[in-house]
């Protein structure tokens, strides 16, 4: 019939069986778009980073290093944010973004991790009581990548102050490091490091006055960019399902979504058996009953 089927742009899912059931149903409609909003990949300092790594500038990739440092997420009620079931934490609320973002730079995937998930906060004045927090506030993980390339991140969600966020890439013949919206460069061969890109966008030229003060600045530019390449992609097009793949060429797929939860899943078994694990993504969805069990044995309850 026609009108079935919808374009799609989501935010990421709160589990692997979640993310396997978004992939199996946009399979039914490939010329639909199913896209997963990771933002940071249309920032401009990590599309030139990208085209920069292809163009050889920090020659063989090594070593890629990623901090994100910042105040609590939790918000003044007890919500989903708190529940590590519902998909709450750092590592699945921005974690899973920067699994994303260093395989879409570099074209590798993790094939094994080992990390630690820490809740530091499990009460506060506002959650209190029989209530309390089981998402995680601190987290460290290593990824082993295709091509020998070794990853590192740090999520850090108890620290006052301004909002830090670094990504950094080493090679062979240099380095490359986005700190916030902005892009800086060294080769190996330079006495210091140069400014490649500074974003230009300012908060009354693309952004609200008034926006929510619970998302980063960064993350709302790259709101705004992928919502300018959305717009070109739809623009011009006779039939309101149809649109133009080349302005959102770099945008997550549901597949990305699911490869970014299933290296999330396995971090949080590492950080249970404090042991590498391998990343497996899902081919079949698997028994809910199984999967209720494990997650209630996870928690305790």
């Amino acid at each position: 019939m026609p009108g079935i089927g919808k374009n799609v742009v989501c935010e990421k899912a709160a589990t692997s069986v979640d993310a396997f059931r978004m992939v199996t149903a946009s399979r039914y409609y490939p010329q639909l778009m199913s896209l997963v909003g990771n933002v940071l990949r249309f920032l401009p300092a990590f599309v030139r980073m990208k085209q920069l790594i292809a163009e050889h500038y920090v020659g063989a990739v090594m070593i890629c290093d990623a901090r994100i440092y910042s105040g609590s997420l939790l918000s003044p009620n007890y919500g989903w944010i708190c529940d590590e079931l519902m998909g709450g934490g750092g590592l699945h609320t921005m974690g899973t973004y920067i699994v994303d973002l260093l395989t879409h730079l570099t074209g590798r995937r993790a094939e094994k991790v080992h990390g630690l998930l820490k809740t530091f906060v499990r009460q506060n004045a506002a959650i209190r009581g029989i209530r309390h927090v089981t998402s995680d506030d601190f987290c460290f993980f290593q990824m082993l990548m295709g091509g020998g390339v070794c990853s590192t991140v740090t999520l850090n969600f108890n620290m006052p102050g301004a909002f830090v966020h670094e990504v950094m890439v080493v090679g062979s013949a240099g380095r490359l490091v986005a700190r916030g919206a902005d892009l800086y460069g060294q080769k190996n061969s330079a006495t210091q490091e140069e400014l490649l890109l500074r974003d230009s966008l300012a908060v009354g030229a693309g952004l609200p006055e008034q926006r929510p003060q619970d998302v980063p600045l960064l993350y709302l530019k790259g709101m705004v960019y992928m919502v300018q390449a959305l717009r070109q992609s739809f623009q011009g097009q006779g039939d309101r399902r149809t649109w133009d793949h080349t302005p959102v060429s770099m945008a997550a797929s549901f597949e990305d979504g699911l490869y970014m939860q299933s290296v999330v899943d396995a971090i949080k078994r590492s950080s249970r058996s404090g042991e590498w694990e391998a990343v497996e993504v899902l081919t079949e969805e698997p028994d809910a009953n199984q999967n209720l069990c494990e997650a209630l044995q996870r928690n305790n309850l």
